[in-house]
């Protein structure tokens, strides 16, 4: 396994993170709800946290971490944000399909080869915490 090969998982890893924080601000600025804000906000934040990291661990490698989700990732990005619902329970939902889709499927896909231990470690925690919001959005539907 090259370092080269992480780097460019990790950062394809990191543009996904990128486009899950900024769906949620999509998201947040369309819901009315005080608590549910906060609860968006408190997911968008791990996120953020979650880039952080993986950016870091991008340097460690000796790579250049990306800064945002890319060219296709801010089209759809862009295009997604007059898609969002006017619902709480439809927000929710956009949310769910997002995080459950894009934050863990295609995820686990891009990952699925070349990562160190260390990398691999970081990530399954990452996809571990996606996995927990997916319950908490389901909790919230239900």
């Amino acid at each position: 396994m090259i370092e080269k090969d992480v780097v460019k998982t990790l950062n394809q890893f990191l543009k996904g993170q990128y486009m899950g924080i900024h769906a949620y601000e999509h998201h947040i600025q369309k819901l009315t709800d005080p608590k549910m804000k906060r609860e968006f906000q408190r997911i968008q934040q791990d996120h953020k946290n979650h880039a952080l990291k993986v950016a870091e661990r991008i340097q460690n490698l000796g790579g250049v971490p990306v800064d945002d989700e890319g060219l296709i990732g801010s089209v759809q990005g862009y295009f997604g944000q007059f898609m969002i619902p006017d619902t709480t329970v439809g927000i929710i939902e956009s949310s769910l399909k997002g995080e459950g889709y894009y934050g863990i499927q295609v995820s686990e896909e891009i990952v699925k080869g070349d990562l160190d231990p260390e990398s691999r470690q970081l990530i399954e925690e990452i996809l571990d915490k996606d996995r927990e919001h997916v319950q908490f959005l389901q909790n919230l539907v239900r």
